[in-house]
């Protein structure tokens, strides 16, 4: 069996997330001890007591997520040996869980990330204003498919912008643009006989162009942190493709803020290396469901609270 960890994106916190972990294992507690020691923010009593429309908003749930996959990643290493480079062959996270994952493999600090990942959700929240950017799933849509109804709804003479943010498995693909095309492309989905297409109640148009002084913000923050060569490849969002050089890591994180999130075709590539079973590490179940749906030879576990490391610590 050849496993790659995978860290989940932003959808997937809860009100309550980690307070198991904290209160099962003291390396998670610290862990949630310095998330909030390097934001000089109570994160972890958000994170455990809410309300949900502050933990939802980018600039906590961004560092919450990593926070809590962070936690598990410690918790398998300190009561079970887990070590990346002995059972891991690749990491890859979808959206900000690329930071996760990055962070697990010791590319980055703990408090590095943190702050990362609160300034990218400031950043991109500031990069539109509020109800002019909007997404939507385009639910039974093949990727080329759905890039086709994104280049038709927009307006061009008006300088609209509509592209796939997300590429998250076969039938599920995500627009994100100017509001107008967005709405045009959901009727246009319907045209073309699509299933159904559905608005997403984010805050803003995430990985599309509208998010280019975000990804100019991201530029300056990454090139005053250390990054150091990952114990193991990550597998980037914008290329598919396994990268170690810290350089092109940097270069990568900036053009993920307005590029496409090639989640189908990361898994792809990496069962094509190898891989047989994705362990997805933090709050939630999103990732483990789509690697069924990519390709139904991939077995896939989700490992979020003390029961979960326990059940998966008997697989090793």
């Amino acid at each position: 069996m050849t496993r790659a960890f995978v860290f989940p994106g932003q959808g997937s916190q809860a009100v309550g997330m980690g307070r198991e972990l904290a209160e099962a294992f003291e390396v998670a507690r610290h862990t949630f001890e310095e998330v909030d020691d390097a934001l000089n923010q109570r994160l972890s009593r958000l994170m455990v007591e809410g309300p949900e429309a502050d933990l939802t908003l980018t600039e906590n749930a961004q560092p919450a997520l990593m926070a809590v996959s962070v936690a598990v990643m410690r918790v398998l290493q300190s009561e079970g040996g887990v070590d990346l480079a002995k059972h891991a062959a690749f990491v890859a996270g979808h959206s900000l869980g690329e930071y996760s994952a990055l962070c697990a493999a010791g590319a980055f600090t703990l408090a590095d990330t943190a702050r990362l990942l609160k300034l990218r959700g400031q950043a991109m929240q500031k990069a539109v204003p509020v109800g002019k950017g909007a997404m939507a799933a385009l639910l039974g849509a093949e990727l080329e498919q759905a890039q086709a109804i994104a280049a038709d709804s927009v307006d061009s003479a008006l300088g609209e912008v509509c592209s796939v943010a997300n590429d998250n498995s076969v039938g599920q693909v995500v627009i994100s643009g100017s509001a107008e095309a967005i709405d045009r492309a959901i009727a246009l989905a319907a045209e073309r006989g699509l299933k159904r297409s559905v608005r997403l109640p984010v805050s803003a148009p995430f990985h599309c162009a509208l998010m280019q002084p975000a990804a100019d913000a991201m530029a300056e923050a990454l090139a005053s942190v250390t990054i150091a060569a990952p114990v193991v490849p990550v597998v980037a969002n914008v290329t598919a493709s396994a990268v170690s050089d810290p350089n092109a890591i940097r270069r990568l994180l900036v053009d993920q803020v307005t590029g496409m999130v090639r989640w189908r075709e990361c898994v792809l590539a990496m069962k094509e290396q190898g891989v047989s079973t994705l362990v997805e590490v933090g709050s939630g179940k999103v990732l483990a469901g789509l690697t069924k749906r990519i390709d139904k030879e991939l077995s896939a576990t989700s490992v979020g609270t003390p029961a979960d490391v326990e059940s998966f610590l008997k697989t090793l």
